[in-house]
């Protein structure tokens, strides 16, 4: 990972860095916090504590209370946020930026961007969740190199960059997350005190020290190689230009793509509309009207990215390694499950909810985690990894979903009890096609980037 050239004062005493604050090469950093007190920062919902103790924030935990959040009282567009912190390594907690407490959302709750604090044996610390709004946008599950930067029970500075729709995160210097987002474009910053559910986790500490923050003259780290989450629609940012993603669908032709086993794209069936690739409702059954579309390139290990959203009812799927070798209604392929599980009666069959969303379908089942899925007619972005060591991962929204090997024992016999065991090196290929399933219901597509490994 490349580190931020303006992570001069890391390894300095706590001493140093305040004075290094005013240092000529420290000029655009203004402190958020005097060391003294609480001025400039006001307590929204729970009333968890909040003091000043050797020039440290001391927040602690209390019971019976909704999250508690230390805002800023000015609010704040581009920036660059500095600071420290360490937590009790029971707690949960995170920064709040580019955030809102608004009366007629939800009675004033503290909603927006927050950096995780995550001593847990998950180590999303570093990710992006939307509190109180849309929830996770970058887990660590997509970047997990950098779970290990977060040094339980010892102090840990945290970096945040907000410019223009691009945020960015580091802890100790790791690059953590990088989200492209257009939700939020202002607002506090706020110190969180994560709710406690059992009354012996009352007393928990978290503290914080040497805050400060640039809203001028910002010069971003240079780009590095982590994986992005970008939510807006067919757009490449500047950091997946660099990591060498590629759009697979440009939100307004069909470029790049054909019907299976045919020449051209379907004439029917499939709709490009308002940044969307819609495969059309018919009658439900495999085929649909318009047929299964493939990508013109085969592809070996890759990445790859798309966003979609089921209608009620729906069944679809993306498939990969596909080499139209064989004949049917379906071409053949590994596949990532689209289905409404609650109410299409595919998602009963098989074997150990192996055809359930986000399953390789007829293989292995998708992890249960409720959270990864948003309600059927909410856009969800799903994810293929492809290395070439033959390991695949499943993501959904950022939760990994499942992982298997091309070619291990585990994976033969899988397909020797499934419905695909007559296929000879079934899912084998060095390279095949990406395809989109037409089953004969309405799905919508956008977002669909790949990037070769």
């Amino acid at each position: 990972m490349l580190l931020c050239l303006t992570f001069h004062s890391y390894g300095q005493s706590s001493s140093a860095r305040n004075k290094s604050v005013s240092n000529k090469m420290d000029k655009n950093w203004q402190p958020l916090f005097n060391g003294k007190d609480l001025s400039g920062w006001k307590q929204l919902n729970g009333k968890a504590k909040y003091a000043v103790r050797g020039q440290e924030i001391i927040g602690t935990t209390v019971p019976n209370e909704p999250n508690s959040f230390l805002v800023t009282e000015k609010e704040y567009g581009d920036f660059i946020l500095e600071l420290e912190l360490k937590a009790d390594t029971t707690m949960n907690s995170g920064i709040q930026f580019r955030s809102l407490s608004k009366a007629d959302y939800q009675k004033g709750r503290v909603h927006g961007y927050q950096v995780e604090v995550d001593p847990s044996a998950r180590q999303w610390s570093g990710g992006i969740y939307d509190e109180s709004r849309r929830g996770w946008l970058y887990t660590l599950e997509v970047n997990p190199k950098a779970k290990s930067a977060f040094k339980n029970g010892d102090w840990n500075t945290y970096r945040i960059e907000c410019i223009g729709n691009v945020i960015r995160t580091w802890v100790n210097g790791v690059a953590t997350a990088h989200l492209v987002d257009a939700e939020t474009s202002k607002g506090f910053i706020a110190l969180q005190v994560h709710s406690i559910n059992k009354p012996e986790e009352a007393g928990k500490e978290i503290q914080w020290r040497n805050i400060r923050i640039q809203t001028s003259n910002l010069k971003p780290a240079p780009l590095d190689d982590i994986y992005v989450v970008n939510t807006i629609p067919n757009d490449l940012s500047a950091q997946e230009k660099k990591n060498g993603v590629k759009l697979l669908f440009d939100g307004k032709t069909t470029q790049g793509w054909r019907g299976a086993y045919k020449a051209s794209f379907p004439s029917k069936g499939w709709i490009v509309n308002d940044g969307v690739l819609t495969v059309q409702k018919s009658d439900g059954s495999e085929g649909g009207r318009g047929g299964d579309i493939v990508t013109e390139k085969a592809y070996g290990a890759f990445i790859l990215k798309f966003d979609f959203k089921l209608t009620e009812g729906a069944n679809s799927g993306v498939k990969y390694f596909v080499t139209e070798k064989e004949k049917g209604a379906s071409a053949i392929g590994l596949e990532y499950q689209l289905l409404d599980d609650a109410k299409h009666p595919d998602a009963k069959l098989g074997k150990n909810n192996n055809r359930t969303l986000a399953s390789l379908y007829d293989l292995i089942p998708s992890d249960r985690n409720p959270r990864a899925r948003k309600p059927i007619g909410e856009w969800n972005q799903g994810v293929i990894i492809v290395y070439p060591n033959n390991k695949v991962v499943y993501l959904l929204n950022g939760f990994k979903m499942l992982e298997f090997e091309r070619g291990s024992a585990v994976y033969l016999k899988l397909v020797a009890g499934s419905k695909y065991k007559d296929w000879e090196n079934f899912g084998m290929a060095d390279k095949g096609r990406i395809l989109l399933q037409d089953h004969g219901d309405t799905v919508f597509f956008r977002s669909i980037k790949v990037q070769e490994l």
